[in-house]
């Protein structure tokens, strides 16, 4: 009877202690899903800031009537304002 009562005993303890492990990885998983997901909704944010700042000097200089170049992949391209070469245009034919 003793060595039965032990061997549940020493059962109980190890499935305690798994289960104790098992709790344990399963809150560091939490934990970094978390931690990753704040850093992807952060990196995102970023970019988004960034991209609207580039448009605003853009579009900064396009209403200064500044030509803007602009490079994508070693391709460069020269942008000005439609408003500007319109006001070109009709001071030119005055």
């Amino acid at each position: 009877m003793v060595s039965q009562v032990s061997k549940k005993n020493i059962v109980i303890g190890v499935l305690v202690v798994l289960l104790v492990i098992a709790l344990a990885y399963i809150g560091y998983s939490f934990y970094n899903q978390s931690q990753i997901r704040t850093q992807t909704l952060m990196l995102q944010q970023g970019a988004q800031i960034g991209y609207q700042q580039a448009v605003v000097q853009l579009y900064s200089e396009a209403v200064k009537c500044n030509s803007v170049p602009i490079t994508i992949q070693n391709q460069t391209i020269n942008l000005i304002a439609v408003e500007c070469l319109q006001s070109l245009q009709n001071q030119q034919k005055k």
